[in-house]
């Protein structure tokens, strides 16, 4: 367990997956630097945690909004938590906000229907989008932590999940199992591209492939 802590978990800021997140972030920072101040985001599917740990609460520069399905803490003033459904942003006016963020969220609505929902919303309510998610073709299937499962049949999968302790050292429940295989649908290049056809594309390589692909329009405008 403490070398999957090492790798993956997000909360640890020594993770190889929290490095990951933090150079994808400083691109991310890097993209936003010149666009005017204060800014509004949206962050779907998002944890104060992620913000804390990347230097942006109690920065007036930034209001960030946290949407979930269950209410996040937020303690800071600058950060609040609303509870919310990313296919169903119709609370919010067309661009709302400045930018909407989000960081491996898309891929756990369970259908592209619901995806596509997501990507239509999430482009209505936000002046600029900055949208990412694993890339379903990279040899390590991220949830899992496992080469190549994604490819797996679904048999082959359930068996691996309930019956070892090779994913994150979890041995699953059926039920659960089932649940979490429902849920994960990650997206091509191809199929994201659908998703947001006017965006630009940001891929982040690992050992010379496709790790992650973020959809964003952050060019300054007009």
């Amino acid at each position: 367990m403490q070398k999957i802590d090492k790798l993956a978990n997000y909360a640890n800021p020594k993770s190889l997956g929290n490095k990951f997140r933090e150079k994808r972030f400083n691109f991310f920072k890097s993209k936003i630097k010149n666009l005017p101040k204060p800014m509004k985001i949206l962050d779907v599917g998002g944890t104060q945690l992620f913000w804390v740990n990347r230097g942006f609460h109690n920065n007036p520069n930034y209001h960030i909004t946290l949407l979930n399905l269950h209410k996040e803490p937020s303690d800071y003033s600058n950060i609040q938590s609303i509870v919310g459904d990313a296919t169903n942003l119709s609370d919010y006016e067309d661009n709302h906000f400045d930018l909407v963020f989000s960081n491996s969220v898309i891929e756990h609505l369970f259908t592209y229907q619901n995806q596509e929902k997501m990507a239509a919303e999430v482009q209505r309510v936000g002046h600029y989008h900055y949208i990412q998610t694993p890339n379903y073709y990279f040899f390590i299937e991220p949830h899992y932590l496992l080469p190549f499962f994604q490819f797996l049949p679904r048999s082959l999968q359930l068996f691996i999940l309930t019956k070892t302790r090779l994913s994150r050292g979890i041995k699953y429940t059926k039920e659960a199992a089932n649940a979490y295989l429902d849920e994960i649908q990650l997206l091509s290049k191809k199929q994201y591209k659908r998703l947001f056809p006017e965006s630009l594309f940001y891929k982040e390589k690992f050992l010379g492939m496709t790790k992650s692909i973020t959809a964003h329009n952050i060019i300054k405008k007009g």
